[in-house]
């Protein structure tokens, strides 16, 4: 049976937290997943700019000895040429799986609806699943052995944080955002977030960091949104990461942010790059954990039964 990443939430806690702990090991043994997409090709149909997700998964499945092909602005269907139906069919013909980047969130279901070979979510407006992935390794590689990590999100209640607040919950995080009002998470993922674990919403980002061992926050104004940005600053204004609001944390907190960022809107440069941050780190991660998951569901393609046993043994 094929499995796609269309939402964070179609994986299970023991699949999420499987994935993660076989990126962490993954990286630490690299000859593990050497030639494990030997002569397999992953599309990646992109609709917008990138530079970590493109790179990361075309080294990744380079790293595994598996080939990957850019389809950006010139592709048939993004001419307007094509329906999605269409290319969802015939590129399941040339590719073991497909990672999509796109404005809306029914593109990647539809075209996860229609493809034969498993589709995985490189970001749309609703969910970033792979970011929120390589987030928790980020968390779990500072805090190997700690059970009560208290995650503190800022800002706009966007794709990153539905994504990232169901992660957390699944893999037994507290977590907490402060959001302006208006532009809280999806309910629908707090509810999901909320069966796993500890969740919080509120509109104070001191009350959120207070006590927190990390402290995320995303651009305030996502790409497609361009034109609201003027009513976005006036919202947002006090919900800057600074070292003011970084004090309110744990000493030993670290600072987290998938990038890119805007220096002084959402973040200050000093946090972005002083010696609690981990941003690049965790942007080496993304490179890690879908290495992990590319496995994984191709190897599910193949395995049908018992799937998740599938990557655990080949990276242990």
């Amino acid at each position: 049976m094929k499995k796609d990443l269309v939402n964070i939430y179609d994986l299970s806690a023991e699949e999420l937290n499987g994935l993660v702990a076989a990126a962490l090991l993954s990286k630490k043994n690299p000859h593990l997943l050497s030639d494990a997409m030997d002569k397999k090709t992953l599309v990646m149909f992109f609709e917008k700019p990138s530079t970590r997700t493109r790179l990361s998964f075309e080294a990744g499945i380079t790293q595994m000895g598996g080939h990957a092909i850019f389809l950006g602005k010139d592709s048939q269907v993004s001419a307007g040429n094509e329906d999605l139906l269409d290319t969802a069919k015939v590129v399941s013909r040339y590719a073991s799986a497909i990672a999509a980047r796109v404005f809306s969130h029914s593109t990647v279901e539809e075209l996860a609806k229609h493809a034969t070979v498993p589709v995985i979510n490189a970001l749309s407006d609703l969910d970033h699943p792979c970011q929120a992935l390589a987030d928790v390794m980020t968390i779990k590689e500072i805090y190997p052995n700690k059970q009560d990590v208290k995650v503190a999100y800022v800002g706009d209640g966007n794709n990153v944080c539905n994504a990232i607040m169901v992660a957390c919950a699944m893999a037994g995080f507290e977590f907490v955002a402060a959001c302006p009002k208006g532009y809280t998470p999806s309910p629908k993922y707090i509810s999901i977030a909320k069966e796993y674990g500890n969740v919080e919403i509120c509109d104070s980002p001191e009350e959120a960091v207070a006590g927190a061992d990390i402290v995320y926050t995303d651009t305030w104004v996502s790409m497609g949104q361009e034109s609201e940005k003027q009513k976005k600053m006036a919202a947002f204004a006090g919900f800057t990461v600074d070292d003011k609001l970084m004090a309110l944390a744990k000493p030993t907190a670290k600072f987290m942010h998938c990038l890119p960022a805007h220096k002084g809107y959402e973040v200050t440069a000093e946090v972005l790059e002083g010696p609690q941050s981990v941003v690049y780190d965790q942007a080496e991660n993304r490179m890690h954990v879908q290495k992990a998951l590319i496995v994984w569901l191709c190897k599910s393609q193949e395995k049908s039964k018992n799937a998740m046993r599938g990557i655990i043994p080949l990276v242990s």
